[in-house]
């Protein structure tokens, strides 16, 4: 490959990385509200903290240039934090009969 084939490519893995990036601060926007919420179990909480803790530690599965490993334990602990709330009922809206289509009066 020539070297313009090269930077598309690289630029195209930035795009991926900061999409990437984006998506997970939408995330731990949403995830700081549940963390100081009552009915969220500690150990989805400390999932959290843990994850944290190892996207700024030095020790890695892969080399730090590549983020792949600590974004993907982060998703994973905000996914878990997030189905963890939601079975609990925390940060969900309550249902109104116009959103859901149903009749809440028999």
């Amino acid at each position: 490959m020539d070297t313009k084939a090269w930077i598309i490519v690289g630029a195209a893995l930035v795009l991926l990385m900061l999409a990437a990036v984006g998506v997970l601060l939408v995330r731990v926007l949403k995830a700081r509200k549940l963390l100081v919420d009552a009915g969220v179990p500690l150990h989805n909480k400390a999932l959290v903290w843990a994850a944290v803790l190892y996207t700024v530690s030095p020790v890695d599965l892969l080399p730090d240039p590549v983020y792949l490993d600590d974004i993907g334990f982060l998703l994973l602990a905000l996914r878990s934090l997030h189905a963890a709330a939601r079975a609990a009922g925390v940060g969900s809206r309550p249902e109104h009969p116009a959103e859901t289509g149903r009749n809440l009066v028999p």
